[in-house]
């Protein structure tokens, strides 16, 4: 009788490793085996955790090879020798391999652990290798404590699993555990390369990589999609078959809608989603990808070339020009709703609408401003374009036609600022010994002359001292130059004290109670530095410090609302000059004079008002209209 023909061995099989050195990917695993069984340091119990076609069983037969083989235990084995092949085929009579979902129950259990008692046939160990060891039950994982524990000497176990969890405490407290990683994708291409030369295949490497992605990390899945593809289109494989075969997407196609999103192209977008969802390719592949490919974006983006060996050399090119077009905060953003929606689609029934709103989120994304560009906007425009025009200029306070008084207190309202910052070049000149002229607000009914409103002066002669300063002095110059650059801080700077200045050191305090100026006066405290320094001619650190000691200063409102009626008491002072006395406003509705009286009658009955100077009193606030 002849002996049946020898079939076709698949490539998984074909090309497994059966030494130590063939294994890809576990080298921290590998490394420690040969180590242990090198120093004669062999636990009684392993145990192998990792994903599907990371290892597993391949690592497993390796170490019973070298354990039993003929003067053993010994790393350099020789794969050929019969004993190893009868473990590598699974015949050998010392070398058990069960399957623990078939065999869960505790009798099976109880029946291992009476054969344990018996010797090797042949070899040195008598090895037991439970595959999917965490289907046993909690009774037969219980029955197996005890010979786990204190196993005869000539026992060794080898578990392996895909999920741990499932497995007693008490059982991996017993064991040696090894984690095998997925096996990164340039090493599997790189694999799937070495056997298409040996098998006499055409394979490009755009085609393996697609291959590598397509397979997640599992060698064991490449090469079975590496079989299958050699059925389909015989020697000659390219990334097109890779594609149509496994419905997986292209490089170009993921890195072409990544562009249409970057470059805010909603209808470019949602034709491409449609586009996949028509050809049958399922969405949440798609979506995947483009997480994959903004990650691989972001990595690139943070760390440039440390990834470049994950991502096909065709990519990179695409990749550095994306990097211009996005922010790295934008793409954290982009990532995050992505992943969102990656979330909500694996159990959506309508994974096209889910997609469709995941794009068109994520352009409007990338359009909206955000709370940090608002906040940088202003705080530029406000530096640009410094102090409000004076009021006298403005055009309405010299129209006849409207009440005199609502429109003088509004144009005068921002009269106080300058002012406030004359009194801090005072103080700043005064502690200098350099006398400048005192300016009186209020003693002239009339608008205060041009140079004295306009902020420019002010801002030119009092950071240029005749040399560098020190001490308060520094402290009040540099006031006035950060209200110049930054307007809106100059709530917070009024509250400071200006504490010590000793040697590099420039201290300014707040009170305790004003902790929430000190934090909102640090966001600014590299300008601060910078502006210190420049004042004090060299090099200075500002330090923001909070203290019990430190006297309290609040921004003085009031003082601010005496101008802000000091003001109005002006204009209308002009308005009435303007409008009743001269030749031009000879034609003025009388009406509007009267009107006047009761409307200021009304807003000193509400700044009056108990209930307003209680509410004024507990919030530091102010009455603006």
């Amino acid at each position: 009788m002849s002996a049946p023909p020898e079939g076709y061995q698949v490539f998984a099989r074909k090309y497994r490793p059966k030494t130590f050195d063939d294994v890809l990917g576990q080298d921290h695993v590998v490394q420690t085996l040969k180590n242990a069984i090198e120093q004669d340091r062999l636990a009684h119990a392993y145990l192998f955790v990792g994903p599907r076609g990371t290892g597993k069983t391949s690592i497993a037969r390796i170490l019973a090879k070298a354990l039993n083989c003929p003067g053993g235990p010994k790393v350099d084995f020789d794969p050929d020798d019969p004993v190893c092949v009868e473990i590598a085929e699974g015949n050998s009579l010392d070398v058990l391999e069960i399957d623990g979902a078939s065999n869960n129950g505790v009798d099976q259990v109880r029946e291992l652990r009476e054969t344990v008692k018996f010797a090797p046939a042949s070899s040195a160990y008598k090895i037991y290798y439970i595959d999917e060891v965490h289907m046993l039950s909690s009774a037969a994982f219980n029955a197996l404590l005890k010979t786990l524990e204190e196993p005869p000497a000539h026992v060794k176990f080898i578990f392996a699993t895909t999920d741990p969890q499932k497995i007693l405490a008490t059982i991996l407290s017993r064991c040696q555990r090894f984690d095998l990683r997925r096996i990164p994708t340039k090493i599997i291409a790189e694999h799937l390369g070495f056997i298409a030369k040996n098998e006499g295949l055409t394979l490009s490497e755009n085609a393996a990589f697609a291959i590598a992605k397509g397979a997640d990390g599992g060698m064991r899945d490449a090469q079975s999609m590496l079989d299958q593809l050699v059925a389909f289109c015989g020697n000659d494989i390219s990334e097109q078959n890779v594609l149509e075969i496994f419905g997986f997407n292209s490089n170009e196609s993921i890195a072409e809608i990544a562009g249409l999103i970057l470059n805010r192209d909603n209808s470019g977008v949602l034709e491409k989603v449609h586009e996949h969802n028509d050809a049958g390719k399922d969405l949440t592949v798609l979506l995947a990808d483009l997480i994959s490919y903004f990650r691989h974006l972001l990595v690139t983006q943070v760390d440039p070339g440390s990834e470049t060996s994950e991502i096909p050399p065709d990519l990179l090119e695409v990749l550095a020009t994306h990097r211009e077009l996005i922010e790295t905060s934008r793409l954290l953003d982009l990532i995050d709703l992505l992943a969102e929606a990656d979330a909500r689609m694996k159990w959506a029934p309508n994974k096209k609408l889910h997609m469709e709103i995941a794009v068109i989120k994520a352009i409007q994304g990338l359009t909206e401003t955000n709370l940090d560009e608002v906040i940088s906007m202003i705080s530029s425009a406000a530096g640009m374009t410094g102090d409000p025009p004076p009021a006298e200029t403005s055009p309405r306070a010299q129209t006849p036609a409207e009440p005199v008084s609502p429109p003088a207190k509004t144009v005068a309202a921002p009269a106080p600022e300058p002012e406030a910052k004359a009194e801090w070049a005072e103080k700043a000149a005064e502690s200098q010994s350099e006398p400048q002229p005192q300016t009186q607000p209020g003693s002239d009914p009339t608008p205060a002359p041009e140079p004295e409103r306009n902020p420019e002066p002010a801002a030119a002669d009092s950071p240029a001292p005749a040399g560098p300063l020190a001490g308060e002095a520094l402290w009040e110059a540099a006031k006035i130059r950060l209200i110049d650059e930054r307007p809106l801080i100059e709530t917070w700077l009024a509250a400071t004290t200006f504490v010590r200045h000793e040697g590099d050191e420039f201290v300014i305090g707040f009170n305790t109670a004003q902790g929430f100026y000190r934090d909102s006066l640090g966001r600014h405290q590299e300008v601060i530095q910078q502006v210190v320094s420049d004042l004090a001619g060299s090099p200075t650190r500002a330090v923001l410090d909070v203290s019990d000691d430190i006297p309290l200063h609040e921004p003085d409102l009031e003082e601010q609302d005496e101008a802000e009626e000091n003001g109005d008491g002006s204009a209308q002072a002009d308005g009435s000059s303007a409008g009743i006395g001269s030749p031009d406003q000879e034609g003025t509705d009388p009406a509007a004079e009267g009107e006047a009286a009761p409307v200021e009658e009304e807003d000193d009955d509400f700044h009056k008002d108990p209930l307003i100077q209680s509410a004024m009193e507990e919030f530091k606030a102010r009455v603006v209209n």
